[in-house]
């Protein structure tokens, strides 16, 4: 046989049935003990046996969303999905697997982003069992498979990826792990299922529950950022004094409302600059000279 097994159907019935065939079987039996004159046939009496040992020897219970795994003498034979009570070959033995979705939070991992820098970072990986023979006989145990295979994924992005855009010139927020969770999300879902999809196991949801700096260098990353947003902002600010200087002079001009040489251009542009660009109430000078000495 193939060494890697894939899930089939296996043979199974109403166990119900199987409880009704052995129920008359066996008060057959005891009528036949009971009203009999001589001794029972042994004939008879092994048939009413073996009828409801084979009734009763096969039958089993599976809940909503779980499977049974049959195997004869170690070889896998299928797998029963259907809940309520189930009956086959006695000789046929059961492993129940559930087939529900769970949840698996990882521990708070410290790693290095695509910079360098070290960070925590944790996921919640949502999973179920989707091919029931690969999980019990491709692995030895699926759910430290999960484990370990979710921690190593989450590696793997964390440090292929900048923790933001800040401290990665030119690339887009919504590839770094600070502000592209929904893009991290579906390539870590991405992988898992690659690596997870050779043993029956399905990733249907990954969501990052915990990104941090490491607390060594969370201070000095603060103050960064903090000095980044300052100088964006200044940036911004200036940017839109110089748009409002220009307009202005472009308005004087084409108005004709005072002809101004290079030097009075420079004054104005100097004294308008400092009203839109100064963080504090900026008290005006009346000048009643002339800018020419």
């Amino acid at each position: 046989m193939d060494d890697t097994q894939t899930e089939r159907t296996a043979f199974s019935a109403n166990g119900y049935l199987a409880v009704v065939v052995g129920l008359a079987a066996l008060a057959w039996l005891i009528a036949q003990f009971v009203g009999a004159e001589g001794l029972v046939q042994p004939s008879t009496i092994a048939v009413c046996v073996l009828l409801t040992a084979l009734c009763f020897g096969g039958l089993y219970m599976l809940q909503p969303n779980e499977g049974a795994a049959l195997q004869l003498f170690g070889a896998y034979v299928g797998t029963d999905r259907k809940s309520g009570l189930r009956w086959t070959i006695p000789l046929f033995t059961r492993r129940r697997i559930s087939l529900r979705v769970r949840n698996f939070l990882s521990d708070k991992l410290k790693v290095n982003d695509e910079r360098g820098n070290p960070i925590e970072i944790a996921a919640a990986i949502v999973w179920r069992v989707d091919d029931t023979a690969k999980a019990l006989f491709n692995v030895d145990d699926y759910d430290a498979f999960v484990r370990i295979q979710s921690e190593a994924a989450l590696r793997e992005i964390a440090s292929s990826h900048p923790y933001d855009s800040i401290e990665a010139e030119g690339v887009p927020a919504t590839h770094t792990l600070r502000g592209g969770s929904d893009l991290i999300a579906e390539v870590l879902a991405r992988k898992l299922n690659e690596r997870l999809g050779p043993v029956g196991l399905l990733v249907e949801e990954t969501r990052l529950t915990h990104l941090a700096y490491a607390p060594e260098i969370a201070n000095a990353m603060l103050r960064r950022q903090q000095a980044e947003a300052v100088i964006a902002a200044r940036r911004k600010i200036v940017d839109s004094a110089v748009g409002m200087v220009e307009l202005a002079l472009t308005a004087l001009s084409e108005r004709n409302v005072i002809v101004l040489d290079d030097e009075r251009k420079a004054a104005m542009v100097s004294n308008l600059l400092v009203v839109l660009c100064s963080e504090q109430e900026v008290k005006p000078v009346v000048n009643s000279g002339t800018l020419y000495p």
